[in-house]
């Protein structure tokens, strides 16, 4: 894994270089390596890596960043079984965000991470040649989708270790793609460095003990000016709850057995929360309850999901009695 951090390190540093992003790139070279000396360290990293190494070492036929599932070759394409692929790829558990399919192997993550993409992908500005930061990106997926879409350069931001290897699963296959992962949260990024066209913010809000901030770093990563492309934009994905502005949830406790839940606005208070942050045209793009469809245990993911943490006798309510998850888009543009 230490080479493949080391060359994928040169190739931020070529794309940072010839980008908008420039002015930064010793800056986020450096969270990139900070970040990975990290996942060098982690307990896991033997068995993620026995994983890692033990897929294919060929050319991929095809690979399909516009397929629902991230398509990486065809089994046809190496000499492999299929159970030795798919061996190692278990190797990686568990695989929460995507699906992926890899030299013929599916992989059915916990989250339908597609239908969330296919809420809002025809109703966000057009992403064609534009520079994206994706906070809390996970496994990467959307960060493929965005490049099917005709991103310029695509950057997520995850501190968490096995996001970065299964983001490598793909990238190892397409090493000279503009997308890349920094092992960092928000909290890491440099200030005030309005570069960016559009910023995602996937299921990161209600994690945040204070919103507004969240909010406000979320805009000063915008860019202040038009590349062609049209104004900046927010991208904004988060739980909600029904009511009017004066309505907001904070859980005494866990919520949906989550510890780590601190405030669920309605959609009324979020705009609100939107315009005091700075942003403007704040327009409501979907608002649907996740389902036990959208996000279950499977053989990919064998913890325990949203059916283990919603009330077994009644779905609208969590195990807690709090309403069930209803996930709201929306996007914004930052006023001048």
């Amino acid at each position: 894994m230490k080479a493949y951090m080391q060359s994928e390190s040169q190739r931020l540093h070529q794309h940072l270089s010839d980008s908008c992003l420039n002015s930064f790139t010793e800056e986020l070279n450096a969270l990139n390596q900070l970040g990975w000396n990290k996942i060098l360290k982690h307990g896991d990293l033997p068995r993620w890596s026995s994983g890692f190494h033990g897929l294919p070492d060929c050319l991929p036929s095809v690979i399909d960043f516009n397929a629902s599932a991230i398509k990486v070759g065809k089994l046809d394409d190496t000499e492999m079984r299929a159970d030795e692929i798919e061996s190692a790829l278990k190797l990686m558990h568990p695989w929460r965000k995507g699906p992926f399919e890899i030299f013929g192997t599916h992989i059915d993550t916990e989250w339908h991470s597609d239908w969330k993409w296919d809420r809002l992908k025809d109703a966000i500005s057009p992403l064609q040649g534009r520079t994206i930061l994706d906070v809390g990106c996970g496994s990467g997926y959307h960060l493929w989708r965005m490049l099917g879409a005709g991103a310029k350069l695509a950057i997520g931001i995850d501190p968490t270790p096995l996001f970065s290897l299964h983001f490598a699963t793909v990238k190892r296959y397409q090493s000279d793609s503009p997308a890349f992962i920094l092992p960092v949260g928000i909290e890491h990024m440099p200030e005030k460095m309005h570069s960016f066209d559009t910023v995602f913010s996937m299921g990161i809000l209600y994690h945040r003990k204070s919103p507004i901030d969240h909010l406000i770093e979320l805009k000063q990563l915008l860019s202040k000016t038009d590349n062609g492309h049209g104004e900046a934009e927010l991208v904004i994905d988060t739980l909600v709850i029904e009511g009017d502005e004066k309505q907001c949830l904070m859980p005494d406790g866990r919520y949906a057995k989550m510890r780590n839940v601190w405030f669920i606005p309605s959609v009324d208070m979020l705009k609100l929360w939107l315009k005091r942050a700075g942003f403007k045209d704040i327009q409501v793009i979907d608002v649907s309850p996740t389902t036990v469809e959208e996000q279950r245990a499977t053989e990919w993911m064998t913890f325990e999901s949203l059916p283990n943490f919603l009330d077994p006798n009644d779905h609208s309510l969590t195990i807690e009695g709090y309403p069930a998850p209803i996930r709201a888009v929306l996007t914004a543009k930052a006023a001048n």
